[in-house]
């Protein structure tokens, strides 16, 4: 049977037999996600349920969440916390691997990369901060495996304030990857491109980076349509001249 989803009615969490928590319980703490945050994790993650993944969250507060993914995903997952709190050391007794230290601390990034190896789904849940969120894409995204992908969460933080300059915010830094993205296609300048990452997916609060090695291997050229069935047709696509006001599209409400 597969394990539940997340958006799907409430469910026991049970570890080695153990009635641990039940989502009712969790979802009175932070570590719950709302319907709508659930919803795209059950899109995004359904198709690791019942296999042998590394599932690395950073953030892990009161420990609702890491009970929460092993419902989830089931018992072939390795899940792995990342805290400043020490005492969320006390979460390895049920079978979770804690990694204490800051999500901003590239050394101790490298570090935690050095015991885990590559992992399959990273979760950013945890300061909100820019630089948080930023450093922590730069320093794992090239740890992803191929096919998993870099998850970041509560990126509403971008347009408030008290989580770093927004000059500077991790949104604004996701739209500059889009420009890299786009600069892969051949006819653009290279070296603005950017190829740890095959695509971004945007949802309300959420940026997910996906990892597609083989995807990013075809080479994206310019293509021209030969089969037209009447040759003697112009091509309209250059000569029209209608007006719009196009600004009007960019205003900010």
């Amino acid at each position: 049977m597969n394990s539940p989803s997340l958006f799907s009615d409430p469910a026991p969490v049970v570890f080695d037999g153990i009635k641990l928590e039940t989502y009712p319980i969790i979802s009175q703490s932070t570590t719950c996600p709302t319907k709508p945050t659930a919803q795209v994790y059950d899109f995004l993650f359904s198709s690791y349920k019942q296999k042998e993944i590394i599932f690395l969250e950073i953030g892990v507060q009161g420990g609702g969440s890491l009970f929460m993914w092993r419902n989830f995903f089931g018992k072939k997952a390795r899940i792995i916390g990342i805290d400043l709190n020490p005492d969320a050391k006390k979460f390895e007794k049920y079978g979770f691997e804690i990694f204490i230290g800051s999500q901003k601390d590239e050394k101790f990034l490298e570090k935690v990369k050095r015991k885990v190896g590559k992992i399959d789904i990273v979760l950013d849940d945890g300061g909100h901060t820019y630089e948080q969120q930023i450093i922590t894409a730069v320093s794992l995204l090239e740890n992803i495996k191929d096919n998993g992908m870099l998850v970041v969460e509560d990126t509403h933080t971008s347009y408030m304030e008290g989580f770093g300059p927004v000059e500077y915010s991790f949104i604004n830094y996701v739209k500059e990857l889009i420009d890299k993205i786009n600069h892969r296609f051949s006819l653009l300048n290279q070296k603005y491109s950017d190829n740890r990452i095959w695509s971004i997916e945007i949802f309300e609060s959420i940026v997910a980076f996906k990892v597609n090695n083989k995807a990013l291997q075809t080479m994206s050229q310019k293509m021209e349509n030969s089969k037209k069935i009447d040759g003697t047709l112009q091509d309209f696509r250059y000569v029209d001249k209608t007006k719009v006001d196009i600004l009007k599209y960019f205003k900010k409400t």
